[in-house]
């Protein structure tokens, strides 16, 4: 009886060294840096070009602005003064007194647009910003799914991915099954003629 139970817990002790090492091998884990294939996706370099170009049109228009309100700044202490010339008649004082009122209505109201277009600028690149990363971030990720399957792997692992303290989340990897290199490849496959990261890829 006790060589009989001896054999059953040998029997399945075997059995589940069995099944956890077919789990084991079932496992298939690769590995991808994120950040270097977001980087290096030619879509991600036109996106950024079209934001700065966009930037760079929103910066000169407020530019523009400012030189109004500075130009409105210096026409208005011109008027002061004009308006304080003790040679002319109080009712000319009086007419230019009007005169530098309305400049300085005009200046505040510059102010306020001046303000409203830098605050509307910003959030409208932020906004823009946002949206082509969320979808430059899923078009890569659908590709590491298609890839991911195709190959068996059952989890793929963001080697740049960064806990909430900003330290790195894996702290250890052989390597191996990393697939960096392919996906950038494969993203950049269509890439335009003489774009920079399309020939970055065929070196």
């Amino acid at each position: 009886m006790i060589r009989y139970l001896q054999s059953l817990a040998l029997a399945t002790a075997l059995v589940g060294f069995s099944a956890a090492t077919a789990q084991a091998q079932a496992v298939r884990i690769g590995i991808v840096d994120l950040r270097k294939v977001f980087d290096g996706y030619y879509k991600t370099k036109d996106a950024d070009s079209k934001i700065k170009e966009e930037a760079a049109g929103l910066e000169k228009t407020a530019k523009g602005m400012l030189e109004d309100y500075k130009k409105a700044n210096e026409e208005y202490k011109q008027l002061q003064e004009a308006a304080s010339d003790s040679a002319i008649s109080s009712e000319e004082k009086q007419k230019r007194r009007k005169t530098a009122e309305d400049k300085l209505l005009e200046i505040r109201q510059l102010e306020q647009q001046v303000t409203q277009y830098q605050r509307q600028s910003e959030a409208t690149l932020l906004e823009k910003r946002r949206r082509m990363r969320d979808q430059i971030l899923r078009e890569i990720r659908e590709t590491i799914v298609t890839k991911s399957k195709a190959a068996g792997y059952t989890l793929v692992v963001d080697t740049a991915a960064e806990s909430v303290n900003q330290t790195p989340v894996v702290l250890f990897t052989t390597g191996e099954n990393d697939l960096t290199e392919e996906l950038l490849k494969q993203l950049n496959a269509n890439a335009p003629a003489g774009n920079a990261a399309a020939a970055e890829e065929k070196k």
